[in-house]
């Protein structure tokens, strides 16, 4: 049983506290907040020891592992943290707002020999799963072109002063809420990015970082793809995978956080059409357990190093393609 303290009790913070209660492989059993007072109740219905400071979770010697769930900009200080106190550290998206930030934390977590995971729970979804077997065995033919969305107006109201409204914690509108996600899943099933092109509007709030970020992007193997997150629309998630054989239509009918189905249907060149409809699995838990089963048994961890570098490095570019409006490459990640 690893034993962890969540550093933040924001709305996801706490779903994960909820979400991991009653699992036999993490017990969450500090949380750190800098204000104590509104997180009394909750702390004591999950039976949470409030501290109001990272440093003394990090001093805590029955915790083996933090969770972060904290606004971006502070990440990658409370990463090097968590290393240097030769604790484990699961940081929620994304791991940093530089690539350079990244490499720090990669490196770090690998000096002390600690495990980092990240909290790209969309990889363990059993639709996703489906697609990356589609992709791996080769039925689909040669990747071609890959469209994703993932939207929904859970932020939509958010205060002007929110963290999750700042252009320098959260960049690009949607790009670090639900957009990180998409990127994570391209360079897990396609291979690295390239070079984007990015736009970011405004067309309905006030927030600072903008409603929507629409991105192109090209791969390494020559095939090219389309990402979209809008803050300020009803939920909305999906991809389009386009092969040389075949295409792949996953709908998810509700967001992550929320019991729901999924569809994924594969068309064939040769005119087959199949259809698999997907329960809803807690992609939450899944992650988390990779993780614990990582610490505890060295399994191997979904997310590379490349991968973990590589997406923010591509989250990076982003936003200079936005702040510049032209295309921007992306150095690949030995």
């Amino acid at each position: 049983m690893i034993r962890v303290a969540v550093v933040g009790l924001g709305w996801w913070g706490r779903h994960i506290v909820r979400r991991m209660a009653g699992t036999d492989r993490l017990a969450i059993t500090v949380a750190v907040e800098t204000n104590l007072e509104p997180h009394r109740e909750f702390a004591a219905e999950y039976g949470l020891k409030l501290v109001g400071s990272l440093d003394g979770a990090l001093a805590d010697p029955a915790i083996d592992a933090v969770i972060l769930c904290t606004p971006h900009s502070m990440h990658t200080a409370q990463v090097l943290a968590v290393a240097a106190a030769g604790k484990h550290c699961f940081c929620e998206k994304p791991l940093a707002l530089t690539r350079a930030d990244a490499e720090r934390s990669v490196a770090a977590a690998k000096a002390a020999n600690v495990v980092l995971g990240l909290g790209h729970e969309r990889r363990f979804e059993p639709a996703m799963r489906r697609l990356r077997e589609l992709v791996g065995s080769g039925a689909l033919g040669r990747f071609v072109h890959v469209e994703a969305n993932f939207s929904h107006d859970k932020l939509a109201k958010v205060a002007a002063g929110d963290w999750r409204a700042s252009p320098v914690d959260a960049p690009a509108a949607g790009m670090t809420a639900m957009g990180i996600h998409l990127s994570d899943a391209f360079l897990d099933l396609f291979g690295p990015i390239t070079e984007v092109y990015a736009r970011v509007a405004r067309p309905v709030s006030e927030r600072a970082n903008g409603d929507v970020v629409s991105v192109v992007a090209s791969f390494a193997d020559g095939g090219t793809g389309y990402l979209n997150a809008i803050l300020v629309t009803p939920l909305f998630i999906g991809m389009r995978v386009f092969c040389s054989d075949a295409w792949v239509e996953i709908r998810n009918h509700t967001h992550p956080d929320t019991p729901g189905p999924t569809t994924l249907i594969v068309q064939h060149r040769d005119g087959r059409r199949e259809t698999e409809e997907f329960d809803w699995e807690d992609a939450v838990r899944h992650n988390l357990e990779a993780f614990v089963e990582t610490i505890e048994a060295g399994a191997a961890y979904p997310f590379t190093d490349a991968h973990k570098i590589g997406n923010i490095a591509v989250l990076e570019a982003i936003g200079r393609s936005v702040a510049e409006n032209r295309p921007v490459k992306v150095d690949p990640v030995a």
